[in-house]
């Protein structure tokens, strides 16, 4: 199982190129089963995530081909002759649960196993199901797998009030909307850029799709969908990651592909803590402004407030920071697992359940941690760029779900990393 190396070496100066997001890449490939005309993506991120969700689709019937290098995915679903997504390939990512919403909009039933994916808390799938009943879908759930049917072959437009806000299931309700009879209104709706770029998608595709990035969402179901050419949004987590780099270890690095409207929670709460950012004609430049940055509160909300994907690496930033810290932790209620691997490297953090405090240290020390899902994995390498002496990072088969070739863009502007195998 491979490891990474990190070497603390003080301040990193340079460019980094941000990636196509992950979570809109992996939302948008699912939609290819709502047509049998081509849809390709480009700007995809190269991810083993993205090369399970090709894995997934493949074994439903689905043409994927990779291109320029794994930028651009060509997807054709003309020949889409299984509707059941099995547990072997489902079970390794959370993702996978968005190809019940089309196969059951497209074709009126499918099969799909219960997902897996991070240990980061219950992330339940009754949401997606509840839309799918709203719209008339039955459902019946036995042995690890959904088995979802459309009475008549095609579902119907419904209202669905989700009591609370998942992007996941605002998505693969959104997915089955295109196709559905009649008008479907999402309220309470996740506001996600990823879901705004999925709509756009669609559109592009045929489909008439009204309110994304709001609250409240409607979708006026068409016949049919064609086929389109999509470029997939920046990644604001990765772009995000990497804004902290010189918040850590000093310098300058730009961003590039970086916005400001993807991460404006997270920015706000850079600057609060002395950090400068500050958007170019090519992405966003971050340096820290003066000395050791200054301590925080976090609180973690659904777009646009503060990312959860960002709460682990702005913990290892806020380990050095000057006071005491309080991040709260309210979508999951298991993502502080990375705290105990930081306080092996000398961070003051108690932790009582959704909250941990951080009482900042004048320094954190090398040690040999181990990363226990994808964010934390990055959060422990992040902490290790600012540590004195070595920092070994095993388990980090995590980081390669959602970071693409990362010891080589931290390199590029100056830190010292490499991956050991085996």
């Amino acid at each position: 199982m491979d490891s990474i190396l990190v070497k603390g070496n003080g301040p990193l100066n340079g460019v980094i190129p941000i990636a196509g997001a992950k979570n809109a890449c992996l939302t948008l490939m699912p939609a290819t089963l709502l047509s049998e005309e081509p849809l390709t993506l480009t700007n995809a991120p190269r991810l083993s995530d993205i090369a399970t969700m090709t894995q997934l689709l493949q074994s439903l019937g689905a043409e994927v081909a990779s291109m320029q290098n794994g930028l651009v995915l060509a997807m054709s679903s003309h020949k889409v002759d299984n509707h059941t997504a099995d547990y072997e390939i489902v079970r390794k990512f959370r993702a996978s649960i968005l190809v019940l919403g089309p196969l059951l909009a497209r074709d009126g039933h499918a099969i799909v196993s219960l997902p897996g994916g991070c240990a980061i808390g219950a992330r339940p799938v009754d949401l997606h199901l509840k839309a799918f009943e709203a719209m008339g879908a039955e459902l019946d759930l036995r042995d690890g797998y959904v088995h979802a049917k459309a009475p008549g072959g095609r579902l119907r437009g419904a209202v669905v009030d989700f009591p609370f806000v998942s992007v996941g299931a605002t998505e693969n309700a959104l997915l089955a909307a295109t196709l559905a009879k009649g008008t479907t209104v999402l309220k309470n709706a996740a506001r996600e850029p990823e879901i705004v770029d999925l709509a756009v998608c669609l559109r592009r595709m045929g489909a008439q799709i009204d309110g994304e990035g709001t609250s409240t969402i409607t979708i006026q179901g068409v016949d049919r969908l064609g086929g389109a050419t999509h470029p997939v949004v920046t990644d604001r987590i990765e772009l995000g990651t990497y804004m902290l780099l010189p918040a850590i270890c000093g310098g300058e690095v730009e961003c590039l592909g970086g916005k400001m409207a993807l991460v404006g929670a997270f920015a706000e709460k850079l600057d609060a803590a002395g950090v400068s950012v500050v958007e170019t004609e090519r992405g966003l430049k971050v340096t820290r402004k003066n000395g050791r940055v200054r301590a925080v509160d976090v609180v973690t909300e659904p777009f646009p407030g503060f990312p959860t994907d960002l709460q682990a690496q702005m913990m290892a930033l806020l380990c050095t920071a000057d006071g005491t810290s309080v991040l709260e932790e309210k979508i999951f209620e298991n993502r502080f697992m990375h705290a105990p691997e930081l306080v092996r490297m000398g961070a003051k953090i108690d932790v009582h359940g959704g909250h941990a405090t951080v009482t900042g240290v004048e320094k954190l020390r090398g040690a040999r941690v181990m990363a226990t899902d994808l964010r934390a994995s990055v959060s422990l390498i992040l902490a290790g760029l600012a540590a004195e002496g070595e920092t070994v990072v095993s388990r980090v088969y995590h980081l390669d779900r959602g970071y693409e070739r990362v010891e080589e863009k931290l390199r590029g502007v100056g830190a010292q990393i490499e991956r050991i195998s085996g």
